[in-house]
């Protein structure tokens, strides 16, 4: 189990994320655009560092839905390799057996 705290840090860059994620993407397009002058481009270099570093998408980390797990998360199933093996031996996850050979 995670503690709280990084569970709700996490939830928090998510929702910085997602509000400054439309001026990123037009900050961005100004700085690839190769028809934008060098002064459009630096301008927008500038400002897309001035952003705070938590609207990068790159800060959100994958947690476990259940318990926040950070490591061993499977993106198809939104749980980590703990909760995915226990839910599939429970019969939670449709279509998921356990392998024998």
């Amino acid at each position: 189990m995670a503690k709280k705290s990084k569970i709700a840090k996490n939830e928090r860059r998510r929702a910085t994320v997602a509000r400054y994620a439309a001026r990123r993407a037009a900050l961005k397009a100004v700085i690839r655009d190769p028809r934008a002058s060098d002064e459009e481009r630096v301008a927008a270099q500038q400002e897309l560092a001035r952003q705070p570093r938590d609207a990068s998408a790159t800060r959100v980390r994958n947690r476990d839905s259940v318990d926040g797990r950070p490591r061993g998360y499977f993106r198809a199933f939104g749980l980590s390799r703990v909760n995915l093996r226990d839910q599939a031996h429970k019969g939670y996850l449709p279509g998921v057996t356990k392998s024998s050979w």
